[in-house]
């Protein structure tokens, strides 16, 4: 067995790898951060792995849709420790390569400079030009791995870095144990992203593909109880496009997911549970897969 300090090292050492994002609410898009209070947790020793780290590795891929710019966040120009740093207009054709930190323990659940709340658990990201929020294409050039990440916030303040991801995104890459990798990142256009998957080849190869990378067969809709509990995820316009997100929502869950509906308006919603005291918990699967609103309905609704 190591003695204790060999453990204490490394973690401070890992500590200092992991660097910046998260602009306290107090200094979020305006005042330097480093003026005390909220900004003490800018010092770089004090972040850390989270105690007892759930498995993340199948946490799935931010998924790109169009959303407008994030109310917070996006102004032209803002200050850090007395930095100026400026935001891109628009996010389209960014493709840079540098090195990646991660963020966790410091900065989870306090809030991002977007006015969301940080969970390391999903896949998202800090970057210091981005608008908010920016999807983005990251992958570690040294091992190939590549993840989806929503830009939600800024950072890294302390080096020359290219980003700060979550958690589960550097866990996703192997960038835990280094602190820092090289990588590119390539900003997604979500319309050209979304457009390519209505393609009707896109369709089925995508959801093939996302249902094998599951290792489970594609669950046929159940038959309709009058009785039965779902938790509706989207009511969307498009066939296949409802057919897309069940195919995504199945390969992420461990529960069936149908679509239901008619002509012009398709409702995609996991289920049946077995009782209401299953909400809750498949709520948090939702969130961890990227789907933070659903409500719940019963039977043929």
């Amino acid at each position: 067995m190591r003695p204790w300090w060999i453990w204490l090292l490394a973690m401070l050492w890992l500590a200092g790898c992991a660097g910046g994002g998260g602009v306290p609410p107090a200094t979020t898009d305006g005042d330097d951060a480093a003026g005390g209070g909220e900004g003490e947790r800018y010092a770089l020793s004090s972040d850390a792995y989270p105690e007892e780290p759930p498995d993340v590795s199948r946490v799935p891929d931010a998924v790109p849709r169009v959303e407008p710019p994030s109310r917070a966040g996006n102004r032209p120009t803002y200050q850090v420790w007395g930095k100026t740093y400026h935001v891109l207009d628009d996010a389209s054709g960014y493709d840079r390569r540098g090195i990646a930190s991660w963020y966790g323990r410091k900065f989870h659940g306090y809030a991002t400079s977007n006015g969301e709340i940080y969970d390391m658990y999903k896949m998202s990201a800090a970057h210091r030009n981005l608008p908010l929020p920016t999807y983005a294409r990251v992958t570690h050039l040294d091992n190939g791995r590549s993840v989806i990440v929503r830009v939600n916030d800024r950072g890294p303040f302390h080096s020359e870095r290219e980003i700060d991801l979550s958690y589960a995104a550097a866990a996703r890459l192997g960038l835990l144990e280094s602190g820092t990798g090289r990588v590119r990142v390539e900003a997604i256009d979500p319309e050209a992203w979304l457009a390519e998957r209505r393609r009707p080849e896109a369709v089925a190869s995508s959801s093939a593909a996302e249902v094998a990378s599951s290792g489970a067969e594609p669950a046929s809709p159940p038959p309709v109880d009058p009785g039965a509990v779902y938790l509706q995820v989207a009511a969307l316009g498009s066939a296949e496009r409802a057919g897309v997100l069940r195919a995504r929502l199945q390969a992420s869950l461990t529960r069936p997911v149908r679509v239901t509906g008619e002509a012009g308006l398709y409702r995609v919603q996991v289920g049946p549970l077995a009782s209401r005291d299953q909400v809750d918990p498949v709520r948090g699967e939702l969130r961890r897969a990227g789907f933070d609103e659903a409500f719940v309905v019963e039977g043929a609704e």
